[in-house]
């Protein structure tokens, strides 16, 4: 396995979502969590062993486990309502990784999803689907939207652990709608829910997720 180069995150790593979608490709079919121990490296060989991904050195990247689903349902909006949250993106005033694959202003290339709010606190961006679309490109595409339900000026997070349940994959070109949402937290942790919904409304994947605030970001 390889995290190519432009599927980055923060600067120097893989985006979280894109790269435990590849660990999850690897560990095979059923629901699995996927616990990212250190950055996914870019453009380095990685194996996968007894649930775990390992660089070269042997230092373990990530833990991938068989889980339940994870039944995190977040309710659609419709995509007039995602364009609208969109354009107060936040991101394209304040971003901590104006990079990131997923939702990088500075990403012509990138899949350019810009979760805003909605006024019950949950995000919302509609999501034009690149081709060709894959398993990861789906959970990368689940993994921002939930970030920005809890990331704030001057508090950067990054994902820890995530489990998806693919149940279709969406069509290129297609204009989805993602939604995203906190439903707790505890100490640096935010645990965030977020689904994909095709342009008729209906769900094609959701997804549980925990986003850790980097330390110096922590109260």
């Amino acid at each position: 396995m390889i995290i190519e180069s432009r599927f980055n995150g923060p600067p120097g790593s893989g985006n979280g979502g894109w790269s435990a979608g590849i660990f999850a490709g690897a560990a095979g079919p059923g629901p699995v969590e996927v616990t990212l121990r250190r950055p996914p490296p870019l453009e380095t060989p990685l194996t996968f062993a007894d649930g775990e991904v390992r660089d070269p050195a042997g230092a373990v990247v990530a833990q991938v486990r068989p889980t339940e689903d994870p039944g995190a349902v977040v309710p659609p909006v419709d995509l007039p309502a995602a364009r609208a949250a969109s354009a107060a993106y936040p991101g394209l005033v304040e971003h901590p990784f104006p990079s990131c694959y997923v939702c990088g202003p500075d990403r012509a290339d990138g899949l350019r999803i810009f979760p805003g709010r909605l006024p019950d606190g949950r995000t919302a961006a509609p999501f034009r689907v690149p081709g060709p679309v894959t398993p990861p490109t789906v959970w990368a595409a689940l993994d921002c939207p939930g970030g920005w339900s809890v990331i704030a000026a001057g508090r950067p997070y990054v994902l820890g652990r995530m489990a998806a349940v693919v149940a279709a994959l969406p069509e290129p070109g297609d204009e989805c709608v993602v939604t995203g949402a906190t439903v707790g937290g505890e100490g640096r942790k935010a645990f965030v829910h977020t689904s994909l919904y095709a342009p008729d409304g209906t769900l094609l994947a959701w997804a549980r997720a925990t986003w850790v605030a980097l330390p110096d970001a922590a109260g």
